[in-house]
């Protein structure tokens, strides 16, 4: 079998999963020769614990991911494409050198979008003095040399990236303020209901919250002044509106590209050897702003591109989205304003700051919001990533009690919870890692990759590790 020569442009969280879904498939190197070209001189990190670097609780190395060991996989860092030629399958290098390919795997990712507000960006679209984004390692370094101990800053955007960035603001000190033009924060996400007991949630911690408002006019060395007049102060304005995908290497190549480089369920473009994923793909069923699907992408790929299963589809997104703010749990998942056609429990407890709403149809999740209620939230992923039926005492379910009548499914899910759903770990995996001599998050990562993705199991994992190391488990075997 000839060895084909793979390339990938980008070493971020998805093109370095690419890389790792490979090498599982193709340990010895065999089928694929792969190259990963990023244009960062960082290795491959997990952007979501970015607003963690920010407020402390990691180290950049904190966040690094596992880089696959084995010859024929190569990476290259500070490595940027200046031009891709589809039809000669070969790649023009900043230093003027080209490269050739047999297949092409596009994972650019997405830049920070900055509205059209006057003061936050220049004419070449850089931002302006005092303002940054919150994308990659070079804007957290820029927040952290904006922002100081009880000075004020301004979060644009109160969706999922600047309630993490505000509240990691918080956390160091600042005074924030966040601006949301939508009627309420994270609207897409979460209900009215829901948005409400959140923004006093923020509000208990300091920071101040303006829903339904737009920014008129950064200042800078002043504030943001919002379109009823009031300014805001603020040594900082960081920018967490939206994002735009990296198109502009597969447009000069003549590939398609809508909002993101049009693929198929096999992720191929409009060009047969040339493929995309994660946050610059297009798919009917969606994906992009979202790191597990873009996963679910890179295993796909990568079962097609090493032959291991020429079957393989992309069928589409069922999104799960979680706040990971400290202090703060909060989930929704699927239709998180249900029609009537679903049957709909609601529990609302303004006072303990909690909310919960789940949406059933046909005996399955059709939707949930999960405020301060994580028992429930890991319980109704599950019913909702397996497609379970759900028990009949919904009330129960949402308060965190056990079904009597939990099907096989869901008892096994009781006997062995997952731990980490953006990879699919189980509290036994972890143990078994830990037999097998894994004594500290980042082993238990190299070996399960439990605590690399939405970070929001990392505190699981420590908890776990804490008391093993005072007594041994039993052996899982």
């Amino acid at each position: 079998m000839n060895q084909r020569h793979v390339v990938v442009i980008g070493n971020g969280m998805v093109g370095a999963r690419f890389a790792e879904e490979v090498a599982r498939r193709d340990p010895a190197g065999e089928r694929v020769h792969l190259t990963v070209l990023g244009a960062e001189e960082e290795p491959a990190y997990n952007r979501v614990l970015l607003p963690g670097v920010v407020s402390g609780a990691y180290t950049p190395e904190d966040i690094y991911l596992p880089c696959p060991e084995q010859p024929s996989i190569s990476v290259r860092t500070g490595t940027a494409v200046q031009a891709v030629d589809a039809e000669s399958c070969d790649l023009t290098l900043d230093d003027g050198t080209r490269m050739g390919y047999d297949e092409l795997v596009l994972a650019t990712g997405a830049r920070a979008s900055f509205p059209p507000v006057t003061g936050v960006a220049a004419k070449d679209g850089t931002p302006a003095p005092g303002v940054t984004a919150l994308r990659d390692m070079a804007d957290c370094h820029r927040v952290q040399a904006l922002v100081r101990p009880g000075a004020p800053a301004v979060v644009l955007g109160g969706g999922v990236l600047g309630l993490e960035a505000a509240r990691a603001l918080a956390e160091r000190g600042v005074r924030v303020s966040v601006v949301e033009a939508a009627p309420w924060l994270m609207r897409r996400q979460i209900d009215q209901a829901a948005a409400a007991i959140l923004a006093e949630r923020y509000r208990a911690l300091g920071v101040a919250v303006h829903s339904w408002r737009v920014a008129a006019r950064w200042i800078p060395g002043t504030g943001l002044e919002l379109d009823d007049g009031r300014i805001l102060a603020g040594d900082a304005l960081l920018v967490t509106a939206g994002a735009r995908a990296n198109t502009e290497l597969a447009k000069d190549a003549g590939i398609a590209v809508e909002h993101g480089v049009l693929v198929d369920d096999t992720l191929t473009t409009s060009h047969p050897r040339v493929h995309a994923i994660g946050d610059c793909a297009q798919h009917t069923g969606g994906g992009a702003g979202l790191v597990q699907p873009g996963w679910e992408q890179a295993a796909v790929l990568a079962d097609l591109l090493t032959g291991t299963a020429p079957e393989a589809r992309y069928t589409g997104a069922r999104p799960i989205t979680r706040l990971k703010a400290e202090g703060i749990d909060l989930t929704s998942l699927g239709e998180t304003e249900a029609d009537d056609t679903a049957e709909t429990v609601t529990i609302a407890d303004p006072y303990g700051g909690r909310y919960a709403k789940l949406s059933v149809r046909a005996e399955r999740v059709a939707g949930a919001v999960l405020l301060g209620f994580p028992d429930a939230a890991s319980a109704i992923a599950q019913l909702f990533d397996t497609r379970a039926a759900v028990p009949a005492d919904r009330l129960a379910l949402l308060q965190g009690r056990p079904q009597p009548e939990a099907d096989d499914v869901q008892a096994a899910a009781q006997a062995d919870p997952l731990i980490c759903r953006c990879n699919a770990v189980t509290r036994n995996q972890i143990e078994a890692a830990w037999l097998d001599g894994a004594r500290t998050r980042d082993t238990i990562a190299a070996q399960t990759r439990a605590t690399t993705g939405c970070g929001s199991c990392i505190r699981d994992v420590n908890t776990l590790l804490s008391g093993w190391s005072a007594a041994a488990p039993a052996d899982v075997s």
